[in-house]
C-alpha cells in the first residue's frame, strides 16, 4: 500500500518541483524565450511589436493581475513615455538612451499624478476615473501641437545607429532592432521578478487577496496601491519609449482609449497575475490581427470571438490555464 501511495504521489511531486524551479528562474526562462523568439516568427517587425506590447501589458498586469485594480487609463502612461522619448530626440536633440530614460520618467510621473487621484476610489469607480484622466491627457497632448504634432503625431524620431560603449549597431536592421528592444525587455523582466519576489511583492498580493486583513496587519494599503501604480507606469513608460524608437513616429492614437482597452484584452488572453502571460496575450492578439486582416477587414469580429471563447472556457487565460494544468 505504501509503495502504491509513493508511486501515485511521485508525478505530483515532480510537477511541483518543476513548477517551483520555473517560478524561481522565471526571468531567465522568459529571457531565453525572448532571445529565440524571432526565429519562429513570420517577420521580425511583428516580433518587435509583440515584445513592446507585451511589456506594456506587463505594466498593466502588475496593477490588475497582482494588485487587483482595473485601469482603463494605461494608454496615458504608455503614450506619455512614447511622446517624451520622441520630444527628447526631435526637439531637444538628446541621445537615444537619455530619451528612453525620459520615457520611463514620463510614465512614472504621469502614473504618480493619475494614481494619487484615482486610488481614492474603488472598483468600477477606479476604472472610470483612470479612463477620464487618460482622456484629459489625450486632450493635452492633442492640443500641444508645437511639441507633439497634434493630430498628425510626432514625426522625425530617426535613430539609425545605436552606440553602446563604442560599439555601433545598425538600428535600421530589423534583427538588430529586435535584440536592442529585447535587451530592455529582459532587463525589465528581471526587475519585475525581483519586485514580485521581494517582501513588497508579497504585500501587493496580500492587498489583492484581502485588503482588510492587510490593513489590520499594519500595512499601508493606500501607499501600496500608489507605489504599485507608479511602478506600473515605469514599465509602461519604457514600453512607450521603445515604441517611439521602433516606429520613428508617435501617433496620437497611442493615447486613445482603444489602446487602454487593447492592453486589457492582451492581459486577459494571456492570464492575469502570471509572469509571462502578458507576452502570450500580446502574441495571440497581434498574430490574429495580422493574419486575419489578410483575409478580411473585419478582423475585429474574429479577435472578439476568440476573446469571448477564452473568457468563457479559459478564465485563467491561455498561459494561466497551462500553468494550472502543469501544477496539478
Amino acid at each position: 500500500m505504501n509503495e502504491l501511495s509513493q508511486t501515485l504521489t511521485q508525478p505530483a511531486v515532480a510537477s511541483a518541483s518543476w513548477f517551483d524551479f520555473a517560478k524561481r528562474h522565471r526571468a531567465i526562462l522568459a529571457s531565453i524565450f525572448v532571445l529565440v523568439f524571432p526565429l519562429v516568427m513570420p517577420f521580425t517587425a511583428l516580433a518587435v511589436n509583440i515584445l513592446i506590447y507585451g511589456l506594456y501589458a506587463v505594466g498593466f498586469n502588475l496593477l490588475f493581475g497582482y494588485l487587483g485594480l482595473l485601469s482603463f487609463g494605461h494608454a496615458a502612461l504608455f503614450g506619455t513615455g512614447a511622446y517624451l522619448c520622441g520630444i527628447a530626440i526631435v526637439h531637444l536633440g538628446w541621445p537615444w538612451y537619455v530619451a528612453i530614460g525620459m520615457g520611463i520618467l514620463g510614465g512614472t510621473v504621469m502614473a504618480a499624478a493619475i494614481g494619487s487621484l484615482a486610488i481614492r476610489t474603488r472598483g468600477i469607480y477606479f476604472a472610470m476615473v483612470t479612463m477620464a484622466l487618460s482622456q484629459c491627457v489625450f486632450y493635452l497632448f492633442y492640443q500641444a501641437v508645437d511639441w507633439t504634432g497634434g493630430e498628425n503625431g510626432l514625426r522625425g524620431i530617426n535613430v539609425r545607429v545605436i552606440d553602446i560603449l563604442g560599439f555601433k549597431f545598425d538600428f535600421i536592421n530589423p534583427l538588430t532592432r529586435y535584440y536592442v528592444v529585447a535587451a530592455f525587455v529582459i532587463m525589465a523582466l528581471f526587475v519585475l521578478s525581483r519586485i514580485l519576489a521581494s517582501p513588497f511583492g508579497a504585500v501587493i498580493e496580500a492587498v489583492r487577496e484581502n485588503e482588510a486583513r492587510a490593513r489590520a496587519s499594519g500595512y499601508n494599503v493606500t501607499l501600496t496601491r500608489l507605489i504599485t501604480f507608479i511602478l506600473s507606469g515605469a514599465f509602461c513608460g519604457l514600453a512607450g519609449a521603445l515604441m517611439a524608437l521602433h516606429l520613428s513616429i508617435v501617433p496620437i492614437e497611442i493615447l486613445h482609449i482603444e489602446t487602454s482597452g487593447m492592453v486589457v484584452m492582451m492581459s486577459l488572453l494571456g492570464g492575469m497575475g502570471t509572469f509571462f502571460g502578458p507576452f502570450v496575450g500580446a502574441a495571440v492578439f497581434l498574430l490574429l490581427e495580422n493574419l486575419v486582416s489578410l483575409w478580411t477587414v473585419h478582423w475585429q469580429l474574429i479577435v472578439g470571438a476568440v476573446f469571448m471563447i477564452c473568457v468563457l472556457f479559459f478564465p485563467a487565460g491561455i498561459w494561466g490555464t497551462i500553468l494550472k494544468r502543469i501544477n496539478k
